[in-house]
C-alpha cells in the first residue's frame, strides 16, 4: 500500500489518538509506550471526565456494601421502644399499601439494642463486630425510597432511576474521576460463593449510555479464575501484536465514525483487558496476607457465607490500594431462614432467623474492613456506604416477617469525610415514616459525589437531546454529617 494510500500515513499514531472526543485511546497508547504522566494533586487521570474536581476531595475511592433485600432499620440501627410496649396491638396510623398486603400488629424487634462507642450510636446485637466500629458510623435513619419493590428499588438504589438502561453510581465515579491505576477498571463488583446479582441483574452495575469502559467489571472473588480466561492461553508477546494489528485497522475506523465515543471505549476495553491479565490475578492472590489479617477479616470461619464476604471486604481493601475509584460487594444467599439469591436480606417471614443469618454473614467482615483500613491510614480517603434498597414495616407479615418500608429506613456511611459517632434524622416512634431531616436516595449519592470532590450537578452526560446525571433533577448535599 502506498504512503497516498494508507490512512495512517497522514496522522501519527499519537496524533490521531489524541484528536478522539475523551482521548482514551491516547491513555491505551500513551500506556503501551511507556509514558506513564505525573499529575499533580489538583488534576485527575487521563480519561476522566473531568479535567479537575469542583472542590478538595476528602475521599478517593468508595466501598459500596449492599445489603440486598432490604435490611430492617428497627431491627438493625433505629430501635423503637414503642414497638416494645405495644407489641401486638393494631397499628395506630393507616397502613400503607405493601408489597404482599399482608398486614399485621405491631411487632416487637427481636433484638437488643445497645449503645455502643464512646459516642453511643444504639446498635442491635444482629452485629457486635459493627458495633465495635460505632464511633466511625455516620447513621442516616431518615433515608425515603420512591419505590417498593425489589428490582425498581435496587435500580432507584444504584442509578436514581426506577428502571434499567441508567449508568449506575460507580460507573458515574469512574466516568467522571477516572481510575488511578490503569491497569484495573474503575469500577469492579465482587461477587464470591453464592452471591449472584440483586433483582435487576448485571444491569445494576451498567454503564447505561456512558462509554462501555465505565461499566462495573465483576470479579468472582473466590474462583480459581476471578475473570473468565483471564489467564492467557498464549504469551503476552504474541498478544501484543495481535492487539497491535488490530489497532491498525481500528485507529482508521476510528477516524471514520468522528472519534465515536463508543469506538473509543471499545480500544480502551481490549487493552485494560490485556493488562488485566497480570493485575487480576496479582489482586486474588491473598497468600502474602498474614494470619491475623485472615482472622481478623474472618476467612477462616466455618460458615463457608461469612468466609466468603470476608474474601470480598479483604479484596475491597486491596482494589483500595490499588487506586480502583469505586467497589461494590455483593450479600450471600444463605440457606438459614433468609431470603431468595438475589434479595437474601428479604425476610418476609421468620424475620429473626434469616437476619441473624445473614448479620452473622457481614457483621465481622464488614468491622474488620472498617478496622483495617484506619489501621492502613486509608479510611480518611475511603468512603464506606452501608445501605439496602428500602427498609421493613413495623407491623408484622403473617406471624414474624416484615413486608418492605419505603418511608423511612436507615443507611450508614464511616470513612471519608464524614463525622463519626452521628446520628442524623429520624423516623417516627413505630419506625414507619421518616419525621426529621427526611433523605432521599438523591441526597446520599450527592454526598458521596461531593466528598470525592465533585458537584453532583455538574457531573452530566448529553443523551437523547438532554443533561442526565446520577441525581438526575434532585439532591443535596448532607453537609451535617461532614467533618
Amino acid at each position: 500500500m502506498s504512503a497516498a494510500m494508507n490512512p495512517l500515513s497522514r496522522f501519527s499514531r499519537r496524533r490521531l489518538l489524541q484528536a478522539g472526543s475523551t482521548g482514551f485511546g491516547a491513555v491505551a497508547l500513551a500506556g503501551l509506550m511507556g509514558e506513564a504522566k505525573a499529575t499533580d494533586a489538583s488534576s485527575l487521570p487521563e480519561g476522566a471526565a473531568l479535567k479537575q474536581t469542583h472542590h478538595l476531595p476528602k475521599a478517593k475511592h468508595v466501598i459500596f456494601c449492599f445489603m440486598s433485600g432490604g435490611v430492617s432499620h428497627i431491627d438493625s440501627f433505629d430501635p423503637k421502644p414503642r414497638l416494645q410496649r405495644e407489641h401486638g396491638k393494631p397499628m395506630p396510623v393507616k397502613i400503607e399499601r405493601t408489597m404482599f398486603n399482608s398486614n399485621g400488629n405491631i411487632m416487637a424487634s427481636p433484638f437488643e439494642f445497645t449503645p455502643s462507642g464512646r459516642s453511643g450510636v444504639p446498635v442491635s446485637s444482629l452485629f457486635p463486630y459493627v458495633a465495635r466500629q460505632a464511633d466511625e458510623l455516620t447513621v442516616i435513619r431518615s433515608m425515603t425510597s420512591a419505590v417498593n419493590e425489589h428490582a425498581q428499588a435496587n435500580f432507584f438504589m444504584h442509578t436514581g432511576f426506577p428502571i434499567m438502561g441508567y449508568p449506575s453510581a460507580g460507573a458515574w465515579a469512574a466516568y467522571g474521576l477516572g481510575t488511578e491505576n490503569r491497569d484495573l477498571p474503575g469500577f469492579v463488583v465482587l461477587q464470591s460463593g453464592s452471591a449472584v446479582s440483586p433483582h435487576g441483574g448485571i444491569s445494576l452495575f451498567s454503564n447505561g449510555f456512558l462509554p462501555a469502559q465505565h461499566q462495573g467489571s465483576i470479579l468472582k472473588a473466590d474462583q480459581p479464575e476471578a475473570i473468565r480466561n483471564i489467564r492467557p492461553r498464549d504469551p503476552q508477546s504474541i498478544q501484543r501484536r495481535r492487539l497491535d494489528f488490530a489497532r491498525q485497522f481500528n485507529e482508521p475506523f476510528l477516524a471514520e465514525t468522528a472519534n465515536d465515543i463508543q469506538v473509543e471505549a471499545a480500544i480502551q476495553n481490549y487493552e485494560t483487558a490485556f493488562r488485566m491479565q497480570s493485575a487480576v490475578p496479582d489482586l486474588c492472590d491473598i497468600s502474602g496476607e498474614s494470619e491475623s489479617t485472615i482472622k481478623l477479616y474472618g476467612l477462616d470461619s466455618t460458615i463457608p457465607q461469612k468466609a466468603a464476604y470476608a474474601r470480598q471486604c479483604l479484596l475491597a481493601r486491596r482494589l483500595v490500594e490499588r487506586g480502583v475509584r469505586f467497589i461494590e460487594l455483593s450479600c450471600l444467599t444463605h440457606e438459614i431462614g433468609a431470603g431468595g439469591a438475589a434479595n437474601p436480606w428479604d425476610q418476609h417471614g421468620e424475620l429473626k432467623r434469616g437476619h441473624a443469618a445473614m448479620a452473622s454473614q457481614v457483621d465481622q467482615p464488614i468491622a474488620a474492613l472498617i478496622q483495617d483500613l484506619r489501621a492502613r491510614g486509608l479510611l480518611d480517603e475511603t468512603l464506606i456506604v452501608w445501605a439496602g434498597e428500602f427498609g421493613r414495616t413495623p407491623f408484622s407479615q403473617g406471624s414474624d416477617g416484615r413486608d418492605h418500608n419505603p418511608y423511612g429506613f436507615s443507611v450508614w456511611l464511616a470513612g471519608g469525610g464524614v463525622k463519626g459517632g452521628t446520628i442524623y434524622g429520624a423516623t417516627d416512634d413505630l419506625g414507619y415514616y421518616a419525621i426529621d431531616k427526611k433523605c432521599t436516595i438523591y441526597d446520599m449519592w450527592a454526598t458521596v459525589l461531593h466528598q470525592l470532590g465533585v458537584n453532583h450537578e455538574g457531573l452530566t452526560y448529553r443523551y437523547g437531546g438532554r443533561d442526565f446525571r446520577l441525581t438526575d433533577v434532585h439532591g443535596s448535599v448532607l453537609h451535617d454529617i461532614l467533618a
